[in-house]
């Protein structure tokens, strides 16, 4: 399994042709790659060095995975996770290929999650992976979701609750859950204002937490503190409220109603009606019309 292009640093002998790594999202500080290995038994293994704080789900097939702090046998549920800067081995002795989804996270925004998520902004993977748990099942479905739709806000928001996740389950810690202070309720809420009058344009986790004049992990975490949800569900939420209302109430195409909501294309606008609403737009506008 290759963790990511930028990562990649073959063996000598090793062909590249057995590995493909395509981009799905990515910011200044993090990155989310697909990653897909053809690799067999009988290829040789092959040495990668992170760059960077690594987790990979795989989604797919089954290989072996030595790193500094252990080995383990990498399968479809698991988390493979990697320290920045450290060098590791794949082998794949009993099956060809397979494939992940690698989340590639900058150290100094890793460091800012892990002192609230595992209580150290020095904390380091001490396993070589983490095996298929139930409690992460959901991070798992969103990760592997994100590569058939990536949307740059939901992203970066999964990415940083995949690092609290992980972090937590190594080291047993909680989140700590402190109240927002008066001054960040009052940010919080003209971000809030900002979104309701920017929620047609694409918003990104950067911008909204410059708006706030907080880093963007400590700005995910007093927006959901402040409102219970993430600021993606706050955004997705308004968006399909809005667009509700105006099926309800305009003769307005479909098409228009879904773009001028802030959806890329009509059929993602779609699916995500029926699923919040359990009917299609246009059964909606009859039955509400």
């Amino acid at each position: 399994m290759a963790n990511a292009a930028e990562n990649l640093a073959i063996s000598p002998g090793e062909s590249r042709a057995t590995i493909a790594s395509r981009a799905v999202a990515g910011g200044p500080d993090w990155q989310i790659a697909e990653i897909v290995c053809r690799a067999g038994p009988h290829d040789r293994p092959y040495e990668e060095k992170h760059s960077r704080m690594s987790i990979s789900a795989v989604v797919g097939g089954s290989f072996r995975y030595r790193a500094e702090h252990g080995e383990a046998l990498l399968y479809p549920g698991a988390l493979l996770l990697g320290n920045a800067g450290t060098c590791f081995e794949c082998g794949h002795d009993h099956g060809t290929g397979d494939r992940c989804i690698a989340l590639h996270i900058e150290p100094a925004l890793f460091d800012e999650v892990s002192a609230s998520a595992a209580g150290s902004h020095r904390f380091r993977f001490t396993a070589a992976a983490l095996p298929a748990m139930p409690e992460l099942i959901p991070t798992l479905v969103g990760i592997e979701a994100l590569t058939e739709m990536a949307r740059p806000l939901a992203a970066e928001s999964l990415v940083i609750r995949t690092v609290e996740r992980v972090g937590e389950t190594l080291s047993g810690g909680k989140l700590t859950r402190t109240k927002p202070a008066r001054g960040d309720k009052h940010r919080i809420g003209s971000v809030l204002r900002h979104i309701e009058t920017n929620a047609g344009q694409p918003l990104d986790l950067d911008q909204l937490a410059a708006r706030a004049n907080m880093s963007k992990y400590h700005f995910l975490r007093t927006f959901r503190r402040v409102t219970g949800v993430t600021p993606y569900q706050f955004v997705l939420n308004l968006r399909m409220r809005r667009a509700a209302v105006r099926l309800a109430t305009s003769p307005d195409a479909v098409a228009a109603i879904a773009y001028d909501a802030g959806f890329g294309d009509l059929s993602t606008f779609n699916n995500r009606f029926r699923a919040v609403f359990g009917a299609a737009p246009t059964k909606f506008r009859h039955a509400h019309g």
